[in-house]
């Protein structure tokens, strides 16, 4: 993998030394800089302890693997957080993928793995209402043998959403696939649809099992909580919905807003469990708030400056990411124990490797890896390049 170092020349007012091609290269970094979104990251599967490879679903449409490893080596420098203003600007890499494909027509808005090995699947939804799964070990070949450029990676199969039938028998455009959750073992996926709808999907047959009806905009987030049989929805009309399985109807509605300062409705951009699925939160776009499961009481609310647009829970503690360039971490009381600048000024998805090893992707194609410790290993920019 190639990675080179984002840099900026000062020409001065001598237009004898004026470098023409390495204007017009400025200005195709800087394009690409300012028209590619990061939606989401996650670690792929390894025998290694350490994290290898990071996935990226970007705003063209592609869903690409970078070598972690090789994006730290490629950085002349260690990149601490900083803690200051005098503190040198942090080292951003230009980075060749070592794979790419080409998922979707429009934005690739999530990925799962459909397993947590080799024998695992790479899922995907995005703006063409498809969800489509490649296997893992194909994805992971085609990057260990990156000169077979000519090869393409079919997806196995492919789920797409229905279309909704108006006057005169017109059909409506297919609705996007905001958000994906998956079940192994149930062999099921639930998508977060552009039609206020989530469906639960079967992978054997590849048919839909239920349909679950009742918000009134479209979904941002679906999160599943096995222990019950339901699932969470988290919706643009500024309700989470819990969602019995068995039957498909909506069993609890909550609303954040209820527990916030900000009085005024807001969006929900993203729910999350934790690993007792007692606990739920809820990011809008005024802050974060935190749920009982058992009683539906609001533990605490956080009201911030900028959308939380992103957020999990890891070891007891939410992590959460937004519109602003950082990365809070929470205890369940709703204390903030930490606070770390990150590369991307608006952060669209974070996620979290077993090491404690932290991806955060966003704004202008930015990926910023931190380590456990809070440092960041490496922050670099994904580059366009040929799809398999």
């Amino acid at each position: 993998m190639e990675a080179r170092r984002i840099t900026s020349r000062g020409l001065g007012g001598d237009s004898r030394e004026w470098d023409e091609e390495g204007y017009r290269r400025s200005i195709l970094v800087e394009r690409e800089l300012s028209s590619r979104i990061v939606f989401r990251t996650a670690f792929a599967p390894s025998e290694n302890p350490n994290p290898e490879i990071v996935l990226v679903a970007s705003s063209d449409g592609s869903l690409s693997a970078y070598s972690i490893s090789s994006c730290i080596s490629s950085c002349p420098r260690p990149i601490l957080c900083s803690k200051g203003t005098d503190q040198k600007a942090p080292e951003v890499l230009w980075a060749d993928p070592l794979c790419s494909i080409q998922a979707h027509k429009g934005p690739s808005y999530d990925l799962k793995l459909y397993g947590n090995d080799e024998e695992a699947l790479l899922l995907s939804c995005g703006d063409d209402g498809c969800i489509r799964g490649w296997k893992w070990a194909e994805v992971r070949m085609a990057a260990v043998q990156a000169s077979n450029k000519g090869k393409k990676l079919s997806p196995i199969f492919e789920l797409v959403n229905p279309q909704k039938e108006g006057p005169w028998g017109a059909l409506s455009p297919i609705p996007e696939n905001n958000a994906i959750a998956v079940d192994k073992e149930d062999g099921s996926i639930f998508s977060a649809a552009g039609d206020s709808c989530a469906y639960w999907w079967d992978m054997e047959t590849g048919k839909r099992k239920i349909v679950f009806k009742g918000h009134s905009d479209y979904l941002h987030s679906v999160v599943i909580r096995k222990s019950s049989n339901q699932i969470i929805t988290g919706s643009e009309d500024g309700t989470a919905r819990v969602w019995d399985c068995r039957s498909g109807r909506c069993a609890q509605v909550i609303y954040p807003q209820k527990c916030s300062k900000l009085k005024e409705s807001s969006w929900i951009s993203s729910v999350a469990l934790d690993n007792s699925e007692s606990w739920l939160v809820c990011g809008t776009g005024r802050g974060l708030s935190a749920w009982s499961l058992l009683s539906y009481e609001c533990i605490f609310s956080f009201d911030s400056h900028a959308p939380i647009q992103d957020l999990l829970f890891h070891d007891n503690q939410i992590l959460a990411v937004g519109a602003e360039p950082v990365l809070r971490c929470f205890n369940i009381n709703g204390k903030i124990l930490s606070q770390i600048q990150c590369a991307p000024s608006s952060a669209f998805s974070i996620s979290v490797h077993p090491s404690g090893v932290t991806a955060i992707g966003g704004y202008g194609g930015l990926v910023d890896v931190i380590s456990e410790f809070g440092s960041h290993l490496c922050i670099f920019c994904c580059k366009n390049a040929g799809s398999f």
